[in-house]
């Protein structure tokens, strides 16, 4: 009977292996996205930028990186490393195609990986479109991992009521929060 539940268990491993790796392949996302697919404006990437005052030296994230058009941008534009990530496959090829298009491929990098997984240590820079639930599930990783004076930047959804930015700007019917991350003893 041991035998048998060993072996049981191992085909069932065995299977979700080969079922991931299936999903990969034919571009669907492990589990399913904690936010829907909602490109940033090109301004608004610019605007998300600025205010996060990206500079020579800074690694910029995109968390839930979509088509990858922040990090592309600020490899481009402020000649920086970048680093987004998406749960979607899908959405990693097109980032990776954009990347090639913009001629950065080299100055960025995309993975497909759940945010919540991701070593997020080198980021100088974290950019966010996110909804609130996420953003404040997210919060603790933001607080463990990134440094002081590395910045975050989200749209439209701030942190909550225990975290206020230290910024925000409206662009229409936009917003853009911005926090700097607190020493580590004052966190």
């Amino acid at each position: 009977m041991v035998r048998f539940a060993a072996a049981a268990v191992s085909l069932l491993v065995m299977l979700a292996g080969f079922s991931s790796a299936f999903a990969q392949e034919n571009g669907r996302p492990q589990r399913k996205p904690d936010v829907w697919y909602v490109p940033t404006q090109h301004e608004l990437v610019k605007r998300m930028l600025d205010l996060a005052e990206v500079r020579p030296g800074d690694v910029v994230y995109d968390l839930g990186c979509g088509d990858g058009r922040i990090v592309i941008a600020a490899a481009r534009d402020r000649h920086v490393r970048g680093v987004g990530v998406d749960i979607d496959p899908r959405r990693i090829r097109d980032a990776r195609a954009n990347a090639e298009r913009a001629g950065v491929q080299d100055m960025v990098t995309f993975r497909v990986a759940d945010l919540f997984e991701t070593d997020i240590r080198e980021a100088t820079v974290v950019m966010l479109y996110l909804l609130p639930e996420v953003n404040r599930k997210l919060k603790p990783k933001l607080f463990a991992e990134l440094r002081p004076g590395a910045r975050v930047v989200s749209h439209d959804f701030d942190m909550g009521p225990d975290w206020p930015p230290d910024k925000t700007e409206d662009y229409g019917v936009d917003r853009l929060f911005l926090w700097v991350m607190p020493p580590m003893d004052a966190r």
